[in-house]
């Protein structure tokens, strides 16, 4: 477990993981082909590869801030709060955009330099709203255990963590070892099923440790505990975590703490075109609510709220129409 000390005098959410850039294109299935992207895949690739793909594109392209635990601090910021992102970019101008576009969103930034390039990932959305990512880290892959000290989580309330960051064990360790000596509670959110099966044993140790706050969808949920009873799966994450997330997608989530329990509904449905960043603002409504000592049921239903408007859109920057039908919960 992590820290439980008196947290209700800090309010600041720091996040650790991947810096990257979102690059969002508009293409048609033979443009897939061409470029020899799997549909609704992601593929790991090197710059020249990445670089080729954006010169043949044929529409506008859209430049965002991306990856998981920046997508959730981005919402934090724009929800008012306290954000502070950790990670490392490169010295060029995709840099200098990550760090613009993340300071105007309300985000203090922690970001290291590398001579590599920044990372991107490129997504063509086919007019059937599929998403397919082709993603290059670059500098995001090369943050270093040196680099995170006590003065990344100065003043935290909460360290969230991506679950991608457990393919490099010793940061993670790292990560959730000088938050927890920061006094500031952990939280985890598992990211992907593959990541759980091909990371298990670390995993179990960094939950059993350090982890206050553990997030799942019924996927990563399955593969954790092996149970495939969601009202199951939540017990066994509640019985190793302060507090236990379920995200069940359209049908809402369910939070354990404490021994209380709470099913929150889902926010909607109508309009749904593209899930894609759905958990990240999910975490950052209820991270929001958590520090700032709301009800679980209120939590949830901000967190709720997040993740449908997300949903409402391509990609995984909510709109200011969206961010004020979420401000009036509040």
């Amino acid at each position: 477990m992590g820290a439980t000390e008196n947290r209700s005098r800090k309010r600041l959410v720091t996040a650790v993981g991947s810096a990257l850039i979102d690059l969002l294109a508009n293409e048609d299935d033979s443009f897939l082909e061409q470029v020899g992207a799997a549909k609704g895949g992601m593929k790991l690739v090197d710059e020249t590869f990445i670089t080729t793909v954006v010169s043949r594109l044929t529409g506008r392209t859209i430049m965002v801030p991306g990856g998981s635990a920046c997508n959730t601090v981005v919402g934090i910021g724009r929800l008012g709060g306290a954000a502070r992102f950790v990670g490392k970019r490169g010295e060029d101008a995709l840099g200098d955009l990550l760090e613009r576009e993340l300071i105007k969103s309300g985000v203090q930034t922690r970001l290291f330099r590398s001579s590599s390039p920044t990372g991107r990932v490129l997504s063509i959305i086919t007019p059937d709203a599929q998403r397919s990512m082709f993603t290059f880290l670059g500098a995001a892959s090369e943050l270093n255990p040196e680099e995170i000290t006590g003065e990344c989580f100065e003043g935290t309330a909460v360290v969230h963590a991506e679950g991608y960051l457990l393919f490099n064990a010793e940061l993670i360790t790292k990560v959730m070892a000088t938050a927890h000596d920061a006094g500031a509670m952990v939280s985890l959110d598992l990211a992907s099923f593959t990541v759980v099966e091909q990371s298990y044993a670390l995993l179990e140790m960094l939950v059993d440790r350090y982890v206050d706050v553990l997030m799942a969808n019924e996927d990563e949920a399955r593969a954790y505990t092996g149970e495939t009873d969601e009202e199951t799966a939540l017990e066994r994450l509640a019985e190793q975590t302060e507090t236990a997330v379920l995200k069940l997608g359209a049908r809402g989530s369910i939070i354990a703490r404490g021994g209380e329990v709470v099913r929150v509904a889902p926010a909607g449905s109508e309009g749904v075109i593209d899930t894609t960043g759905a958990g990240d603002l999910w975490a950052a409504g209820f991270l929001y609510g958590l520090v700032h000592d709301m009800p679980l049921e209120q939590c949830g239903k901000l967190a709720s709220a997040c993740g449908y408007e997300v949903c409402r859109v391509v990609g995984a920057v909510i709109p200011e129409e969206g961010w004020q039908r979420i401000k009036a919960l509040l």
